[in-house]
């Protein structure tokens, strides 16, 4: 798990037992150039075998877990499965239904990986490096197939917006790239939200409330009062698709001070804007009509939509659909509702689409991955390659 609170990178120490891991890992495999870095960032070459002039490509997927959901004792279960819900703990509190989770009825045959019930699963986005590493591995054992120089990179963070942070992009040296770090199979993305952190801190004045007529300011009042003025509609359980939302993450408070704190999203760069807008001028408002500036508010951008950059280089986005067509695997070309390295790193000089990993239910006791989308995925990357090398 990443923490938000922390500001080192990795964020947790865990991340760093993860990466020395990784790292041996890719030693093991002979690839070259195999680095971990200050800041956790793991990286290695996979060298051409072809004099061919081949674009380096990159493929990335990140170690953390999110902090939202524990990560202790993952315990992994694989079911066969042939309908129905599927039980995930041995106490019988938690189930895998059809009737919530109607994908499960696509996947009648597949051997799924679920969580025990007590913990996440990890599979966003330890799916992703696995997928990665198979593919490496697949080259490494079949030295006839020409490729070009690809790159590998696993990065900490992501989950807290902080994946690409300290990034080492010059030194990665790839030309396109790849985030392995998407749901069901097919998935390939190429958009995502526009994203920014809110916080409404409100200073309140406590009187007993015998005597409190005119006289008492509850900030949590103010903060609920502040909260419903947003617009409902634009909530993440009222949303879906390319509709932007506010998020209300974290809501503490007393009489004398609450905090508010909220994650603000939308994929039109207009629409994020008037977001942020609305907020400030909420505050405003408030604060006119009590005559005091009670409320106070803070908005930090977090990462932009990545079409932008994107588009110029389309061909990178048509190369993983083509990969998936050529396998069988309806490309499913939708918005992430979310956020992935790819994001930050496309502004940073690398175009980074991102593609599936075959999870479903990320970042609680639901998640689990067929093991079929796995293998899948590990195919797209190893096409992907080939076709640049064609």
């Amino acid at each position: 798990m990443s923490d938000p609170k922390v500001k080192d990178c990795p964020s947790t120490p865990g991340q760093l037992v993860l990466a020395q891991m990784l790292r041996d890992e890719l030693l093991d495999l002979r690839l070259e150039e195999v680095v971990l870095d200050q800041n956790g960032y793991v990286r290695a070459t996979l060298p051409a075998n072809t004099e061919k002039k081949i674009p380096v490509i990159g493929f990335l997927a990140h170690m953390d877990t999110s902090p939202d959901f524990s990560a202790e004792k993952v315990n992994p279960q694989f079911h066969s499965y042939s309908g129905g819900r599927i039980q995930l703990d041995s106490e019988g509190l938690y189930f895998l239904d059809p009737e919530q989770f109607p994908e499960l009825n696509d996947l009648v045959g597949k051997t799924l990986i679920t969580t025990d019930g007590h913990s996440l699963l990890g599979a966003d986005d330890k799916a992703g490096i696995a997928e990665i590493m198979e593919a490496m591995r697949f080259f490494k054992n079949h030295p006839d197939i020409p490729h070009g120089t690809i790159k590998i990179g696993f990065t900490p963070d992501e989950e807290i917006g902080r994946g690409a942070d300290y990034f080492p992009i010059n030194e990665f040296g790839a030309d396109y790239a790849y985030t392995l770090d998407g749901g069901q199979a097919g998935e390939l993305e190429y958009e995502n939200f526009n994203a920014a952190f809110g916080k409404i801190e409100i200073t309140g004045r406590n009187v007993h409330p015998g005597t409190a007529k005119n006289k008492m300011i509850n900030a949590m009042q103010l903060g609920i009062n502040f909260h419903n003025s947003l617009p409902h509609s634009e909530r993440p359980e009222l949303t879906e698709n390319a509709q932007g939302f506010y998020h209300l993450v974290a809501f503490k408070g007393t009489v004398e001070h609450a905090t508010l704190e909220y994650i603000i999203r939308d994929h039109d760069r207009d629409l994020f804007d008037n977001k942020k807008h609305l907020m400030q001028s909420i505050v405003e408002e408030t604060n006119k009509e009590l005559g005091t500036k009670a409320l106070k508010v803070s908005i930090t951008d977090q990462y932009y939509n990545m079409r932008e950059k994107i588009e110029p280089v389309f061909f990178i986005v048509d190369m993983a659909r083509k990969a998936m067509e050529d396998l069988g695997i309806k490309p499913l070309i939708i918005p992430i509702r979310g956020g992935t390295d790819g994001a930050r790193l496309s502004f940073m000089g690398l175009p980074t689409p991102n593609i599936f990993t075959g999870g479903y239910n990320y970042h609680g006791r639901y998640e689990f991955i067929p093991v079929e989308s796995m293998k899948q995925a590990t195919e797209v990357i190893i096409r992907i390659i080939q076709k640049f090398a064609l």
